[in-house]
């Protein structure tokens, strides 16, 4: 895992697109953590500034999450009025429930 190989960024796969309605949706796979989170939050940035009423992230694909990708998600809830997690893999919904953000940043099966 990323945490063991401090020498080298983690691989993740950040794809962004807009549903049929234009809710920017942001599809991110891999390993999340403090090596990589900022190509992450860059993407959002630039989602961000085009003002959305909402953000869907899947996490379907995602094998690892520190708390720096939490922070980004965080971030980009700060900024929207909503911000969904669609198909978190088991890791990311154990990392919300674990940290008792589910209230903000809510869940989708």
């Amino acid at each position: 895992m990323a945490e063991l190989d401090q020498d080298r960024a983690a691989e993740i796969v950040i794809d962004t697109q807009h549903d049929s309605s234009g809710v920017p949706i942001v599809t991110v796979s891999g390993e999340l953590d403090v090596s990589n989170a900022a190509a992450l939050q860059a993407a959002v940035a630039s989602i961000v500034a085009e003002h959305p009423e909402r953000l869907i992230f899947i996490l379907s694909g995602l094998r690892y999450m520190d708390s720096a990708g939490i922070s980004v998600l965080l971030g980009a809830a700060a900024e929207v009025k909503a911000v969904h997690l669609r198909d978190p893999s088991p890791v990311v919904r154990r990392v919300v429930e674990l940290t008792g953000l589910a209230g903000v940043l809510s869940m989708e099966p």
